[in-house]
């Protein structure tokens, strides 16, 4: 009986081991990216946002609400939610990027956070994610049928290509790697500049920002790293590289890019430091009382406009993947019912369909013919 105990044991052991190797070696593929080292992670342990080994929020940000745990996640990952993904096809509008209008400021959202900025004859990229997943492998986080109708190929010359943090549904290495032709300079936060270095991108064409420093990267642009409530990581390790939203100042506009971000007080910081913004970007989907402070509310999401003191506000952050536990269409149900209710004006494009800064604002409730 002992012997068969300790064989059992044995073969444990055996399995556990060669599973942690399994899990190491996938971990080392290119899709992962690299941690800092040398001179980037220097100047990054002389942050004033890093401590203890990892960057921090301006206030206190728990991964999850305090009386939440991962046990309660899993629960409900178990639970039916009706309509947690459209049944249809989602509808596009599909544009020329390559040869848009000079003629005024565009942003064409190709669904979640990926959006073209297209300004004074320049094109700023800003999280594209074109692979047809919000993860590593392929058989977790893919799209909605219909969202993904743009690929690389569709892209113009890229003069900027802005990238907020380094999650995966904001930085996907197919799509950034299949880019590295068309894109000039790369923009992103402290840390991130690693991935692109490791993947091939010259460092001399990589500006990396901490919050509140600024860059321009071409003549008239100037584009500011601003604070954002949330967190970074590709692997198991959290916070190795900074999280932004963005400031972007054309020789026409001034413009606020979101990224991921909880509510806090950054926002109203940043409003009354710029004064205000011809159209803030702000994400809107993928929420849960569970991590309430590291994704907005809806009804959050419109309070932060405001306190941007924004004249537009242009939701994104859904209609493309599923990562949360509501149902599809609630975030911009939600967050356009909120804004009415404000006196705030807002946009909700279809993919691919322009929106015009300082034109007509596009309001057309599409989703609700979408099952």
């Amino acid at each position: 009986m002992l012997q068969k105990l300790k064989k059992m044991i044995i073969y444990v052991l055996v399995f556990l081991v060669v599973v942690a190797l399994g899990i190491y070696v996938f971990m080392q593929q290119a899709q992962f990216g690299q941690e800092p080292q040398g001179k980037r992670l220097e100047r990054i342990q002389k942050s004033p946002y890093y401590k203890d080994g990892a960057f921090q929020n301006l206030s206190p940000t728990p991964a999850l609400a305090e009386d939440a745990s991962y046990w309660d996640i899993i629960k409900a990952q178990l639970q039916t939610i009706p309509n947690k993904e459209p049944k249809q096809t989602i509808p596009s509008v599909k544009t020329d990027l390559k040869n848009l209008s000079n003629d005024s400021t565009q942003i064409i959202w190709f669904g979640h956070s990926s959006y073209l900025i297209h300004t004074n004859g320049k094109n700023i990229l800003v999280d594209p994610v074109f692979s047809g997943n919000a993860s590593p492998v392929s058989f977790f986080g893919k799209n909605y049928g219909g969202s993904n109708v743009y690929s690389v190929e569709d892209m113009p010359e890229i003069d900027i290509l802005l990238i907020t943090h380094d999650h995966y549904d904001h930085l996907d290495y197919p799509t950034v790697t299949a880019l590295k032709s068309k894109v000039k300079k790369v923009v992103t936060s402290l840390g991130t500049g690693q991935h692109f270095e490791y993947w091939g991108f010259n460092p001399e064409n990589i500006i990396e920002l901490e919050w509140w420093q600024n860059a321009q990267p071409i003549e008239g642009f100037e584009i500011t790293s601003t604070p954002a409530r949330h967190f970074s990581g590709r692997k198991f390790t959290r916070n190795l590289a900074l999280w932004s939203s963005y400031v972007l100042k054309t020789p026409t506009e001034q413009l606020y890019l979101g990224g991921d971000s909880g509510y806090d007080s950054h926002f109203k910081q940043i409003g009354e430091k710029f004064g205000s913004f011809d159209l803030a970007i702000l994400e809107c989907g993928q929420y849960n009382y569970y991590w309430k402070y590291i994704h907005m509310m809806p009804e959050e999401v419109t309070q932060a406009a405001k306190d941007l003191n924004t004249k537009v506000l242009m939701p994104v952050h859904w209609s493309k993947f599923t990562l949360a536990l509501h149902p599809w269409k609630e975030p911009i149900e939600r967050v356009t019912k909120s804004a009415k209710e404000l006196g705030l004006p807002f946009t909700n494009p279809r993919i691919g369909e322009p929106v015009v800064i300082n034109g007509s604002l596009l309001q057309n409730p599409w989703w609700k013919n979408v099952e």
